[in-house]
């Protein structure tokens, strides 16, 4: 399965920096391709779906009804085009609950989110000298006519709460993430005010604090009274 797996012992250069780790493998798998399981029936589609049908997550064919709405847009989604061309260039979504998704091509797809939905993009790739880019961004998909920032491959771009480049830093939100996984927590539920509190604690070399219950469930009770 595809991804990261952030583990030692990865990589071609033999070298400790961690600048030059490549991703292998997937320690979440669920959490990388979600249309891997629907390809095992065919062995050349590399993970990708080679059919032109809409499919639900759960494998599914979306009813002609979600097709018309998908393709509308109302309310307006956020698109995130991945990319997978193996040891060159590997997008994928260490976290993320797309509403819709489209197949491009066997290396290609976009994921689409509606507003308030949050997701992590991750982003790596290299050349013949080692790795050139290691980033990992978590975005809250937006309303229309809300202010956002512009991301690469992000479309048209999003609330960015957390951003780190360099894989020590990857590899440390990825840490993060699993102990939120560890506790029960979906990160996909976490309050936005953390991943922002994060952000800010990395970027000054600082622990986080631990996202507790007693936050999470405070978050999913202000959510219920939001517009």
């Amino acid at each position: 399965m595809f991804g990261l797996s952030g583990t030692h012992g990865h990589g071609r250069s033999g070298t400790e920096s961690s600048d030059y780790r490549e991703p292998k493998s997937c320690g979440s798998p669920q959490n990388c391709w979600p249309a891997a399981p629907l390809n095992n029936a065919n062995k050349e589609s590399d993970r990708f779906l080679l059919t032109t049908e809409r499919l639900c997550m759960d494998g599914t064919e979306m009813p002609p009804s979600c097709v018309r709405c998908a393709q509308q847009s109302d309310p307006p989604l956020t698109h995130v085009t991945l990319v997978w061309r193996e040891g060159d260039r590997e997008d994928w979504l260490r976290f993320g609950k797309p509403v819709t998704e489209r197949i491009i091509d066997r290396r290609s797809r976009i994921e689409s989110y509606a507003p308030r939905q949050v997701f992590a993009l991750v982003r790596w790739a290299s050349n013949d000298y080692g790795t050139v880019r290691s980033t990992l961004d978590i975005v809250r998909a937006v309303h229309s006519g809300e202010a956002y920032t512009t991301l690469p491959q992000v479309d048209p771009g999003g609330e960015l709460l957390l951003s780190v480049r360099g894989w020590p830093k990857v590899r440390r939100v990825f840490a993060l993430i699993d102990s939120i996984e560890h506790a029960g927590v979906d990160p996909c539920e976490v309050a936005p005010d953390h991943w922002r509190h994060t952000h800010n604690r990395l970027a000054a070399a600082m622990e986080p604090r631990r996202y507790e219950h007693n936050r999470h469930r405070a978050w999913l009770r202000r959510r219920r009274l939001q517009p």
